[in-house]
């Protein structure tokens, strides 16, 4: 499958792109220029991207993995640590935009341990370790606090998950 291939492909590379780099090599951007980029915090490069599913278009990561925010996070804040971390690993790194994912709402905050946490309109944003294979919306209104996001940064909080996303994810 060719989808298969080049994610294959991608995970490589942002593998040895991640041992191979350093803080620093990427360029500053000039002063009043757009950049796309979160500051590198050591944890690699990540890609927020968007999907299509039966709940409308939602974030995921560069492999399709569905991302979530947390109710109970304030913007640029995230309450989620030990036992919830777990369960609900934050997404951690530098991040890109691919899709219909905006740059200008991409972010992050510091946590406690001093890694950056990917934000997406301020929101911190999360995986959900159920969530095995791209496409799985398992962690869709979990607890009344756990949702999906939408590319303008909104949660979608229809509690009804979609069993796939639409576009082969």
């Amino acid at each position: 499958m060719p989808n298969t291939t080049l994610r294959s492909v991608a995970v490589v590379l942002a593998v040895l792109g991640a041992a191979c780099g350093a803080a620093g090599d990427e360029p500053a951007a000039e002063d009043g220029a757009a950049d796309d980029t979160v500051e590198d915090s050591g944890e690699g490069s990540v890609v927020v991207d968007t999907a299509a599913t039966d709940l409308g278009t939602i974030l995921v990561d560069g492999d399709g993995m569905t991302l979530y925010l947390f109710d109970e996070d304030e913007p640029g804040v995230s309450n989620c640590y030990d036992g919830c971390a777990s369960t609900w690993p934050p997404l951690l790194g530098e991040a890109t935009v691919d899709g219909d994912a905006e740059a200008d709402l991409v972010g992050s905050t510091e946590r406690d341990d001093g890694s950056l946490q990917v934000t997406y309109d301020g929101m911190p944003l999360y995986h959900y370790t159920p969530d095995q294979e791209p496409g799985q919306l398992a962690g869709q209104g979990v607890g009344g606090s756990w949702w999906v996001v939408d590319p303008d940064g909104q949660a979608i909080t229809d509690e009804e998950p979609a069993a796939s996303l639409d576009d082969g994810y």
